[in-house]
């Protein structure tokens, strides 16, 4: 389905109803119940793994403002899926915080309901620059918590990987401006690239142990095809968790939730935790219950898809809400992705065949 606009009366109602009764599940039978929706394409930095300056220049044509979803699409979207089985939804982008009016979209999200009464975990994924300024209004808002990167601790490092001179000082100010917001609990990720930061692994933990924050490290993943990626550059996350227990001895501890994408590991002195994505070396395909909203309104089922389905048609075409819940749970219903789970073989024919979608366009 290119535009979600093919189908019945009937095949909508069905579809619907099945979404109603008992939330869609795919073809290897995983829930929806997270959906992450781009509300940007834009970002301040040129982060040199997600949006290097080579490819997203001056001259760089981002999306014009009718082309993105609106808020009241945005909401209407999330409204139906809450509905039928989503609990969860996070901002990306871009930055999110690059969004005029974010608030008023999250005060949108915050007044949903399941059907139950319960209201939905409404989370943001940042690169912290305007949380110093920001956090205070987004709890306000109803926000609920905020994922924040951070790459390094080192001011020299940071910036020459966010590539805009961006001071590292500024980040942490507005992280701790989110804790004292009640955005928690906050989580940092750090993107471990072999070579470039991964002298910072023990450093980051031992800054972030004792701390009300988690620190996750994230495999360096080979999302679209502009940052370059190489299997060399991986720091495999048993590398990570042999380094830092080295120095501060680990324990894993069982995940809180189905579908959680980190590992977590929790140091014996009772400092606090961590967790590990990873993505390349232990995929989680089987437990992934997440579907992606770009910023113009494409339905993508798998952060490594190379297409999407237009969501956005159906909203501007006049389709009513048992339309739009049957067109999503035939894309989901139809879903058999797992990319991860296959990439170990199949990786290079796959960056070759397919023009898969850029971190930035879909977010994390």
């Amino acid at each position: 389905m290119s535009t979600a606009a093919g189908h019945g009366e009937h095949t909508s109602r069905a579809g619907a109803r099945q979404l109603v009764s008992s939330g869609v599940r795919d073809r290897l039978d995983r829930p929806m119940r997270d959906l992450r929706i781009s509300v940007t394409d834009r970002c301040n930095f040129r982060c040199v793994y997600c949006m290097p300056k080579t490819v997203f220049g001056r001259d760089y044509a981002f999306l014009d403002r009718n082309e993105l979803l609106s808020f009241e699409e945005i909401e209407r979207i999330c409204r139906v899926s809450a509905a039928h089985g989503v609990r969860k939804i996070r901002l990306t982008g871009g930055e999110p915080l690059l969004r005029k009016g974010i608030e008023e979209l999250i005060e949108r999200l915050a007044a949903l309901r399941t059907p139950e009464g319960e209201p939905l975990e409404i989370a943001l994924t940042t690169n912290g620059s305007a949380l110093a300024t920001k956090a205070t209004a987004l709890k306000a808002a109803g926000l609920t918590r905020v994922t924040v990167s951070i790459d390094s601790l080192d001011d020299e490092l940071f910036q020459s990987i966010n590539d805009v001179r961006f001071p590292v000082a500024r980040v942490l100010a507005g992280i701790d401006a989110a804790h004292e917001a009640g955005l928690g609990p906050i989580k940092l990720n750090m993107v471990v690239k072999r070579g470039v930061n991964d002298g910072e692994i023990v450093e980051m933990a031992s800054h972030f142990k004792d701390s009300p924050f988690t620190l996750r490290f994230i495999e360096y993943m080979d999302v679209g095809t502009t940052n370059g990626w190489s299997l060399d550059e991986v720091v495999p996350s048993a590398e990570v968790i042999a380094r830092i227990s080295a120095v501060h001895p680990l324990e894993q501890i069982a995940p809180v939730v189905t579908g959680e994408v980190a590992k977590r590991w929790r140091y014996r002195d009772g400092g606090g935790e961590i967790g590990v994505i990873s993505s390349v070396t232990n995929a989680f395909c089987g437990t992934c219950n997440r579907a992606r909203i770009s910023t113009e309104g494409k339905l993508f089922t798998c952060l490594f898809a190379s297409e999407g389905h237009d969501l956005r048609a159906l909203l501007r075409g006049g389709a009513d809400d048992d339309e739009l819940a049957a067109a999503m749970a035939s894309i989901w219903g139809a879903r058999d992705d797992r990319y991860s789970e296959i990439r170990s073989e199949l990786t290079p024919g796959l960056r070759q065949a397919r023009n898969r979608i850029e971190m930035s366009y879909i977010g994390g």
